[in-house]
């Protein structure tokens, strides 16, 4: 039968912080006997002498330091993983850097942070709003909500929260004006509205004869902000594409009209995203699982 690696690991530690055994084992609840006898054994496990024992000082050798040095750093790693585990039933406090997309993050997200923090009145919020991609672990970001394809990083750990219908858009007064289009192809001869190198896409992402592609409308504006193309296109400047909950509410009250529907259905991928980290800190943890109950709950569609 395997031993267990633990077993006498306590005692020990209790001991190596203590002057002498009897000091231990008042500690700990046991008699000194005990407490000899257990570090005996977890001696002659190891195959190395632990402490060094007179009549009046317990201290420890040098193999007992590394062996102390190594007990505690498990310790505290178990202490912090039961921390992060035990979080749901935590009142949390601290400060938390969600880096989050403008649109999305000021129509959507922004009212979800919103609820998931109020029964944490001491939690701290430092919420930035960028449609360029900014480097988390430079940056002190503790949470980022991206759009679209990630690249791997063994630095970097995603969790897909949702996948949002892209729409194909443009204001009733601009269509009046330049007319709709049927075709990929008709779309060379009208103005449209994209995003910028380091902002939303330059391109659009279609369907084209059941064949998902890219398709390059001409940049006739190009924005840095999501937000921004939503109140151009409603402006008349020309065609947009956008993930649907950034237009949900012109879409349903007439100030944007989708076009092109036969091209459109191809999703984007929102994912959550935070530095590796050993133990998942509370506070992003909570976070992230509320995310992910407002995703199931279609709050973030």
């Amino acid at each position: 039968m395997q031993r267990d690696p633990l077993s006498g690991v306590s005692v020990f530690v209790a001991a190596a912080r203590s002057s002498t055994f009897t000091e231990a084992a008042e500690r700990l609840s046991l008699t000194k006997s005990a407490v000899g006898k257990t570090i005996a054994r977890l001696e002659d496990r190891l195959g190395f002498k632990l402490f060094h024992r007179t009549t009046r000082l317990t201290k420890l050798t040098a193999d007992g330091e590394a062996y102390l040095a190594a007990c505690t750093s498990a310790i505290d790693e178990i202490t912090a993983a039961q921390a992060a585990l035990s979080s749901d039933n935590q009142i949390l406090s601290g400060r938390l850097h969600i880096d989050m997309p403008i649109a999305f993050g000021r129509r959507v997200l922004l009212p979800a942070l919103i609820e998931i923090t109020r029964p944490h009145p001491d939690l701290s919020l430092t919420l930035t709003f960028t449609d360029a991609t900014s480097d988390l672990l430079h940056d002190g970001v503790d949470l980022a909500i991206r759009f679209g394809t990630l690249p791997d990083s063994a630095e970097l750990v995603a969790r897909h929260l949702v996948t949002q219908e892209r729409v194909i858009c443009a204001s009733p007064a601009y269509l009046r004006a330049r007319g709709e289009p049927r075709t990929l192809a008709d779309v060379r001869a009208h103005r449209c509205i994209v995003g910028s190198l380091k902002g939303p896409p330059l391109v659009w992402f279609v369907s084209d004869g059941g064949t998902q592609k890219r398709f390059t409308p001409p940049a006739t504006h190009q924005l840095s902000d999501g937000e921004a193309m939503v109140d151009a296109a409603i402006g008349g400047l020309g065609i947009v594409q956008l993930p649907h909950s950034l237009v949900r509410e012109p879409l349903s009250t007439g100030l944007l009209r989708p076009v092109l529907q036969a091209y459109s259905g191809v999703g984007v991928e929102v994912h959550a995203v935070w530095p590796q980290q050993a133990h998942l800190n509370p506070r992003v943890r909570y976070v992230i699982d509320q995310l992910l109950a407002y995703a199931a709950k279609g709050r973030l569609g």
